[in-house]
């Protein structure tokens, strides 16, 4: 329901959360093993997590996605 971007820019702890959580664009092996599971597996559109990394705890959606 609610809009992720503007809960990330109210919550998050993370630079991203100034641009509303949008890490841009990355392919495998560019994020940590944690980020890649979830991201090239998971449905668009659909807000994941929380998923644990060494950064801490993150809330994931994939807007899109190129095969």
């Amino acid at each position: 329901g609610e809009d992720f971007a503007a809960l990330a820019q109210q919550h998050s702890s993370c630079p991203s959360g100034r641009n509303g959580g949008d890490l841009g664009t990355f392919g495998p092996g560019q994020m940590v093993p944690e980020f890649d599971r979830v991201v090239f597996s998971a449905p668009v559109n659909e807000v994941q997590g929380p998923v644990k990394t060494q950064f801490g705890y993150h809330l994931l959606e994939v807007t899109q996605r190129t095969d």
